[in-house]
Order: C-alpha cells, then sequence, then structure tokens
C-alpha cells in the first residue's frame, strides 16, 4: 500500500465540504477557489476543480452568475442555492460526528 494514495483520497474525501464551505462565505470565481484552498494545503489543479463545479451545478447545490472582466473573458462566479446551504449544514453535522470519533481513536 502507498501512504500516497491514502492521503490524496482523505484529501479527496473532503474536497466539496471545504470548497462548499469558501462559497458559503461569499460568491467565488475558480481561480480564488483554489487559491484558498492552496493557502489551507488543500491543493486542486483546474481539472479537479472544473468538473466538481459542474457537478454540484448540476445537482442543484452551486449556481453560478457571469460578469465582465476588465481583461478576458466574462467570469462565472459560484453562490451556493438554498438547497447547497442545507446540503452543507448535514456535510458540517458529518464533519463534526466524523471528527469526535477520530479524535476518540487518537486517543492514547
Amino acid at each position: 500500500m502507498k501512504i500516497e494514495n491514502t492521503k490524496a483520497q482523505m484529501r479527496k474525501g473532503i474536497l466539496e465540504f471545504c470548497i462548499l464551505q469558501l462559497i458559503r462565505k461569499e460568491e467565488m470565481y475558480p481561480s480564488d477557489i483554489i487559491a484558498a484552498l492552496k493557502e489551507s494545503k488543500l491543493i486542486v489543479v483546474e481539472g479537479t476543480l472544473y468538473p466538481l463545479l459542474t457537478r454540484l451545478k448540476n445537482a442543484g447545490i452551486l449556481d453560478y452568475r457571469w460578469e465582465e472582466s476588465k481583461a478576458g473573458p466574462p467570469r462565472k462566479y459560484y453562490s451556493l442555492t438554498q438547497t447547497g446551504e442545507q446540503v452543507l449544514n448535514e456535510l458540517r453535522e458529518t464533519w463534526d460526528e466524523l471528527l469526535i470519533a477520530v479524535n476518540r481513536t487518537l486517543k492514547d
């Protein structure tokens, strides 16, 4: 077993939750999402992010709006829908439960 595979799977498992949490705070452009994730040490590339954003949009969890850019093409800014807020709240509850369970197993 390669430890890097396990570490990558752990990151992928919480990526959607982290993205939704970021977007809850404010509308975000994909490159801003990537920058925020990198700052948090959750390194993501565009090839991972864009399909995830599309899937979340198609599921009714995210919405977007176009905004003209001063340099280049229009930009797509993502926001949470009401359904997205509900999903994020459920993910937060699950995260809190997992955190407690994992911390219990880590005690000596």
